[in-house]
């Protein structure tokens, strides 16, 4: 974090590095309040931050699973409820939420994973209504795959689950978020791709979807 922070420097920008957990319920509230006694203000939020797990929902470690609804659902909901007081004073500001395609089916094998995508992608869109006409913007980004350490936190090998063709890069993505926060738009899936399978899937009986995702995520289980 602090070679990143310095890099940034270099490039002209104000940089401060509070390291936090966000599976610490604490957590949210330590960033925000250590930001604001430095004297920082939040104007733009991105919660980029979760983590998924591959396997049956049976078999899973349940702690970890706790885990992960507390940083992909409790801490973002937490930490959007946070800044946005400041926000609304201010009449002015920008939420970037990372959802995923994910979030627009159920995982069989990665059940929980996509539950807390579905949500982040729910909340966003109904934020993005309520907070119309109040200079505030509140954008879901929601990639596919996508060259990062994802897959390899989750425990599957990223390189093998994807063609190399099929998956965006991590910069590419964030274009794709940034610009489409900039526009006040509610929801932005890069990837022509990405884009043409969530409009497919609306046409598809959700029983195949449904399969067609176990299989997927069989698959990348077998490749463990």
């Amino acid at each position: 974090m602090q070679a990143l922070a310095e890099e940034c420097r270099t490039r002209g920008a104000r940089c401060l590095v509070i390291p936090a957990d966000l599976i610490d319920p604490a957590g949210p509230r330590f960033i925000l309040d250590a930001a604001a006694a430095a004297g920082w203000q939040v104007d733009v939020l991105v919660n980029n931050a979760g983590f998924g797990d591959l396997g049956p929902f049976a078999a899973a470690d349940q702690a970890k699973l706790l885990r992960m609804v507390q940083v992909n659902v409790a801490a973002f909901t937490e930490l959007i409820g946070r800044v946005l007081p400041g926000m609304r004073a201010r009449g002015m500001g920008r939420i970037l939420n990372v959802g995923s395609v994910a979030g627009f089916q159920p995982g069989p094998m990665m059940a929980v994973y996509y539950a807390t995508k579905a949500y982040v992608n729910s909340l966003s869109q109904a934020l993005a209504s309520e907070l119309e006409g109040s200079g505030i913007t509140a954008t879901c980004l929601c990639p596919g795959p996508t060259e990062s350490e994802f897959g390899q936190a989750a425990g599957f090998d990223g390189e093998r689950s994807f063609g190399t063709g099929r998956r965006m890069t991590a910069r590419d993505v964030a274009a794709a978020g940034v610009r489409a926060m900039r526009r006040g738009k509610a929801v932005v899936i890069p990837g022509w791709r990405n884009r043409l399978l969530i409009f497919l899937e609306r046409f598809v009986p959700r029983s195949m979807v449904i399969r067609a995702v176990r299989r997927v995520t069989v698959r990348r289980s077998r490749q463990q």
